[in-house]
């Protein structure tokens, strides 16, 4: 986030309220025993990434979205909000859940909480899904074979569209590759200016 306004307490980005950790909702969230341990400890700038694109490209198919990896869970917010879609949001780490909730509440949305490892998203769950999103998944080079696998379970369960953002981490860019190979992925540059500056790359797969 931006280095002068560190005591900013939300964004405002395309009609959804992002607080930070200085809003008094999340600061409340802190002083409970929610302690966040894979890297679920704020907004992370891919997020603005994936709600930019997907305001500029609305998805035909959008009814039931997963958002995997979710952290604070503002795309998925975001598509609840915005897309009227009924949302689950995907993550390893509960402790997330109650920022998740926070964030959710200051936008008067709902969305389902589930909390799962990639590789234990079932194909089962992926079958009623129209669009799968998530943003910096790929942080761990170990989490590169998870995340491909969970695209193609989700490719062959019939998910409509995927898009996945990143700042273009090294793993990302494997995943990437291999579904350029296996899916005919686009891969896109993508970034914001406002009110976060935020630059990297955006995974898409078309299976509608």
């Amino acid at each position: 986030m931006p280095s002068s306004p560190a005591a900013r307490r939300e964004y405002r980005f395309h009609g959804v309220r992002m607080l930070t950790s200085a809003h008094p909702a999340i600061r409340a969230v802190r002083r409970t025993d929610a302690s966040p341990s894979i890297h679920g400890n704020k907004l992370w700038r891919s997020s603005f990434l994936l709600i930019d694109y997907l305001h500029k490209n609305p998805p035909p198919h959008c009814d039931t979205v997963m958002d995997v990896g979710c952290g604070w869970g503002m795309s998925g917010i975001y598509c609840a909000q915005r897309l009227g879609a009924a949302v689950t949001s995907v993550d390893a780490d509960g402790d997330v859940f109650p920022y998740l909730n926070a964030n959710a509440a200051a936008n008067g949305v709902e969305v389902t909480t589930l909390q799962s490892r990639f590789e234990k998203i079932t194909s089962r769950q992926l079958e009623s899904v129209d669009l799968l999103v998530a943003a910096d998944i790929c942080f761990w080079d170990e989490l590169a074979n998870p995340v491909y696998n969970l695209i193609n379970r989700a490719v062959n369960a019939g998910v409509k569209k995927i898009v996945i953002a990143d700042p273009e981490r090294s793993p990302f860019l494997d995943v990437a590759q291999r579904c350029q190979e296996k899916h005919c992925a686009e891969l896109i540059d993508w970034q914001t200016r406002q009110p976060v500056q935020a630059r990297g790359a955006l995974l898409i797969i078309e299976n509608a």
